[in-house]
């Protein structure tokens, strides 16, 4: 009952979630960490080393264990006082014994903290897949949010010559305009009709990959909430120097090769604890009954110690194995810091050129506009025709498609030098 209960209220959650209209990036985010399938897997990997380090810390604890035995014996045999009996008998005995580990040259120790750092590792190999998932989400965020700015620049040109064709045909009926130039705006408001849906299909491809992402199946009711701070608080450019200062202690991919190191360099420590003696001590108690006679309750405390003289040289292989092991990881965790610092610093110039972009293209808005602004006079006085007022028209068009793009990269490159931090 409890399980079909929590079915019916994700199923809900489910619905409402997707009856959201618009979505915030926050709710984007959220859903897909809820819902991405690699998040959940990588989970269940750190549950699985987290079995294992509790494992690791229950082998300090001693065993408990109980037995039982039941034997037939036909013709002669010995009994349990010596002597030698002719005819069938049968025993019956059980007992109850346990051993701790007092001694093994601290292995268990450094499996506990081998098996630590494995957790740690899973632990933030989790959290990076979360920081994957969160910047492909912002990412198809933002591209959702661009196409949603073109389609407005597109909608905006066609309803602008459609209002000139109004405009346009009462002159045409009055006679004091070309019916050429009333027919060069249709084929201009056809051009823009093509480039209006085209930019409503991209959308659709970007709703869709973003739906796609969040694991959704019915994209088509999707829709997004543009910030009214989109900028407010994207403003501010760090530097590569104090963003890689920062990635390097917090970034998950960093940890996971530190922890990744630590666990190889106990593994040496568990190798070579291979080459101390081992001292164990048990004790048990039994009791046995020969033909329905019982004897005596037996009870035993003993000490073993093994002590390994040779081994096949393979304790010391597995040291010399879990040496270059570590050497390895070193390597790994050297790489790792240089690939961040080479994301860092292509995140930072990819940043300072996209606000460059977006500097140049906000002037070329203000010269495309007030261009189109005296082609429009001109036309108006008869000293343009449509020719020149259309060509002012797309030109400012572009420039406007231009400001969108270089203003959401912008917005883009900031918000992976932040996730970088």
């Amino acid at each position: 009952m409890r399980k079909i209960i929590i079915f019916i209220a994700a199923f809900l959650t489910a619905l409402i979630a997707s009856a959201q209209n618009p979505w915030t990036l926050q709710q984007c985010v959220d859903s897909a960490l809820a819902n991405n399938r690699n998040i959940k897997q990588r989970e269940l990997m750190r549950q699985t080393n987290e079995i294992a380090w509790q494992q690791a810390r229950n082998n300090l604890l001693p065993n408990l264990n109980a037995s039982a035995n039941q034997s037939w014996s036909f013709g002669r045999s010995t009994v349990t006082d010596g002597r030698t009996l002719d005819g069938n008998s049968n025993n019956l005995s059980f007992g109850i014994s346990s051993a701790i580990t007092l001694f093994d040259g601290l292995k268990m120790k450094y499996e506990i903290d081998a098996r630590m750092a494995d957790l740690k590792k899973s632990e933030a190999d989790v959290l990076k897949i979360r920081q994957d998932i969160a910047l492909s989400v912002s990412s198809a965020f933002l591209q959702v949010l661009l196409n949603k700015e073109l389609l407005q620049i597109a909608d905006d040109q066609f309803k602008l010559t459609g209002a000139r064709i109004d405009q346009q045909k009462s002159l045409v009926e009055a006679g004091k305009l070309a019916e050429g130039e009333l027919l060069e705006l249709f084929s201009q408001q056809a051009k823009e009709e093509l480039s209006r849906t085209q930019a409503e299909n991209t959308l659709q491809l970007a709703l869709l990959d973003l739906a796609q992402i969040l694991e959704l199946r019915d994209f088509e009711k999707l829709d997004i909430t543009v910030p009214a701070d989109l900028l407010e608080n994207e403003l501010q450019l760090l530097s590569a120097e104090s963003v890689f200062a920062s990635a390097v202690i917090n970034r998950a991919e960093i940890k996971s090769a530190e922890y990744q190191l630590q666990g190889s360099e106990k593994n040496i420590q568990i190798a070579i604890s291979n080459y101390y003696p081992t001292l164990d001590i048990g004790a048990d108690m039994g009791k046995s009954y020969f033909n329905s006679t019982a004897t005596p309750l037996s009870t035993r405390v003993g000490l073993n110690l093994r002590v390994p003289i040779f081994n096949k040289f393979q304790v010391k292989n597995q040291v010399r194995s879990a040496q270059i092991d570590v050497k390895s990881n070193q390597l790994n965790l050297e790489n790792a810091k240089l690939e961040l610092r080479k994301t860092v610093q292509q995140a930072y110039y990819n940043a300072v050129a996209a606000k460059s972009k977006w500097d140049a293209s906000t002037k070329s808005v203000t010269s495309s506009n007030e261009a189109y602004r005296f082609a429009n006079q001109k036309y108006e006085g008869g000293r343009a025709n449509v020719y020149e007022l259309y060509l002012a028209k797309n030109n400012l068009a572009r420039a406007q498609s231009e400001v969108a793009q270089s203003k959401y990269e912008y917005v883009f490159r900031l918000k992976i030098l932040e996730l970088l931090k």
